[in-house]
C-alpha cells in the first residue's frame, strides 16, 4: 500500500479546517506510512477544551478514506470512547 498523500488528508479535513483557521489551530501530518496517519493538533488547539471534538470529526473524515487503516493523534487528542463511537458508526454506514 502506498503512503497516503498529505494533500488528500488535509482536503479531507474540509469544513473542520475553517474552524481551525479561526482559532489558529493546525493539523500537522507527521506520517502516512502503511495507511496509518499520524497527526497532531497544534497552535490554538493546544489546551483547547474543544480539541477532542475536533479530533473526533477529523478521525471520522479520515477513516472514510479508502486507504486509511488508522489515525493516530500523537498528542492524545482523541479519547478512546470517542474513537469507539466513530468506529461503531462507520460499521453501520452504507
Amino acid at each position: 500500500m502506498a503512503d497516503i498523500d498529505r494533500a488528500t488528508i488535509l482536503a479531507s479535513v474540509g469544513p473542520i479546517q475553517a474552524v481551525l483557521d479561526a482559532h489558529d489551530g493546525e493539523v500537522n501530518v507527521v506520517s502516512t506510512e502503511g495507511g496509518i496517519i499520524s497527526i497532531s493538533l497544534e497552535g490554538g488547539c493546544t489546551g483547547c477544551s474543544a480539541t477532542p471534538t475536533t479530533a473526533m470529526q477529523i478521525y471520522y473524515s479520515l477513516m472514510k478514506l479508502e486507504d486509511v487503516n488508522d489515525v493516530i493523534f500523537l498528542n492524545g487528542e482523541l479519547p478512546e470512547y470517542m474513537r469507539a463511537f466513530i468506529d461503531d458508526k462507520l460499521k453501520i454506514e452504507p
